[in-house]
């Protein structure tokens, strides 16, 4: 029984192991975006579900009996003990039939999982194989003491459940541990990247950064210098400081000319850095909101933050700011260098993106014949999102990228600009995270907005679905066709039966890819 018991635990810990990489490589090992998780309701759940609380109370009973039912003349917690009464033993086979059980149930669990490949484990890089490596060198370290120490079945059992509850914590701990050395190598990079910049006199670096419309804008804007210069561009999801550092290293080349570089930040000061790595001459500010307020801590930081980009700007920089947004417009009064504003004859939230792109491409000598041209190649207008052909003539509107506060007001605001569609409006969407004491608020104002524009709204997490069903009702939606629904296969259900060809559905930040797939077919 020792060995099924172990054989058992093995699989369960390692799936548990896997996932908590997982989330910490999610939460890009920054541990406010990691605490910050546990706010959410999916995240309060990972410490609020009943097999946890069972597992507890499995625990409890483990010492009741050590404490009523043992002999005092047991020795030592890996030793023999002896049993007060005959019956007792029938108490102890109790407690490890239902762990083992318990264990057998994790393991079927885990290989059901395992086959269709629906195991949530990090993306396989340097730092998250080594963490894997540890994490599983100490899982087989602790199986290894208990069975050269423990001779008993009791402590056996006892010891792998309480190990079980402490994963989480032990697994933390393994990334914490390695912080120091993730510096360091952080640090290194970043001088490497530092000293090859130095060496390309003649690049124009240009800067974007803030809480939405970043990437929307980098793309428009390489594509539209494309047509005149030879350009880089920070790949997908590389705005960090090692991002952004990788870029420079693995990709810059003696005959790029402009370098479009993408930034992005969790904390005061972190803008300033990637100004110091990558030297920017042109600033583009895209817009402020109450995205990351969790891990600024409040607004006023958020701003700060964004406005680092154009502190790192020389004297003879150039600064462009989002019109539509206020915070914007408060920090083009305060900017001392070259400035313009852009974007305000947009017609629609978010197509201020590509007129700042091509306000960008004017300053920088291209004329309207070369823009037109790089104009007609961008295939879709309206960044982050991409319109797509789903199951019984639906369109599908794609913002599964990213989400924030004003990206799915635009979004749904972009819903309203499809003339030629008279059928039903849909999203589906979780609520949004990482907003700090901003969240109902924005929530709020997110359901105001689905009330205006939507007949169905399927809200696929709870912890701010009240305040968007309010609000939606407030606003004319009617009670049934706004639920909380996060079962993949019901909600598409639930699209099937309520449209019809020709509806809209907009898929808004992450989404199941088991939906996203179905809803594709």
């Amino acid at each position: 029984m020792f060995y099924f018991l172990g054989f058992l635990w093995v699989i369960r810990t390692t799936k548990t192991i896997l996932f908590w990489f997982y989330l910490w490589q999610l939460k890009e090992y920054h541990i406010g975006r990691f605490l910050a998780h546990f706010q959410t309701d999916k995240g309060k759940q990972l410490f609020c579900n009943q097999l946890l609380i069972l597992k507890i109370i499995l625990l409890s009973f483990f010492f009741v009996f050590f404490i009523f039912f043992l002999s005092p003349d047991s020795f030592g917690l890996f030793g023999v003990y002896v049993i007060k009464t005959p019956s007792s033993s029938y108490y102890v086979f109790g407690l490890i039939l239902f762990l083992l059980g318990l264990y057998f149930i994790e393991a079927g669990q885990t290989f059901k999982n395992f086959l269709p490949k629906k195991l949530k484990k990090p993306v396989l890089t340097k730092k998250s194989i080594l963490l894997i490596l540890m994490g599983l060198l100490v899982e087989i370290l602790i199986l290894i003491k208990l069975f050269l120490y423990v001779k008993n079945i009791f402590w056996f059992a006892f010891w792998i459940l309480t190990f079980d509850i402490l994963m989480p914590a032990i697994t933390s701990m393994i990334v914490l541990f390695f912080q120091p050395l993730a510096v360091l190598g952080r640090k290194k990079i970043i001088n490497r990247a530092r000293e090859k910049r130095l060496k390309f006199k003649n690049l124009l670096v240009i800067g974007i950064t803030g809480s939405y419309g970043k990437t929307s804008v980098k793309e428009f804007l390489s594509t539209i210098l494309a047509e005149k210069f030879r350009v880089l561009k920070t790949k997908e999801h590389q705005n960090s400081e090692v991002g952004i550092s990788q870029c420079i290293l693995r990709c810059l080349k003696p005959e790029h000319e402009i370098f479009v570089c993408e930034m992005g930040a969790y904390n005061r000061g972190g803008i300033k850095l990637l100004g110091d790595i990558a030297k920017p001459k042109i600033g583009i500010l895209t817009g402020i909101n109450e995205q990351h307020m969790a891990t600024f801590g409040s607004q006023e930081n958020i701003i700060k933050t964004k406005y680092e980009l154009i502190e790192s700007l020389p004297e003879n920089g150039l600064a462009f700011f989002n019109a539509k947004n206020k915070h914007c417009l408060e920090l083009y009064q305060k900017a001392k260098v070259e400035k313009y504003l852009y974007g305000n004859e947009a017609s629609f939230p978010g197509e201020e993106n590509i007129l700042g792109a091509m306000a960008v491409a004017r300053k920088l000598g291209m004329n309207e014949e070369d823009i037109s041209r790089a104009y007609r190649k961008i295939k879709n207008k309206f960044g982050g999102v991409q319109l797509k052909k789903g199951i019984k003539g639906l369109n599908i509107i794609d913002a599964t990228y990213s989400a924030n506060p004003d990206g799915v007001i635009a979004h749904l605001e972009y819903m309203k600009t499809f003339r030629q569609i008279q059928g039903k409006r849909i999203i589906v969407m979780p609520c949004l995270i990482e907003l700090g004491k901003s969240s109902k608020e924005v929530h709020r104002r997110i359901g105001k907005k689905i009330g205006e524009v939507c007949d169905l709204a399927i809200i696929t997490t709870k912890e701010r679905f009240k305040e968007i069903k309010k609000s939606a009702l407030e606003k004319g939606i009617k009670e049934e066709n706004i639920m909380f629904m996060e079962n993949p296969i019901k909600i598409f259900e639930k699209i099937k039966n309520f449209c019809r060809e020709g509806d809209l559905v907009l898929l808004e930040s992450r989404m199941p890819n088991q939906l996203i797939k179905e809803l594709l077919k």
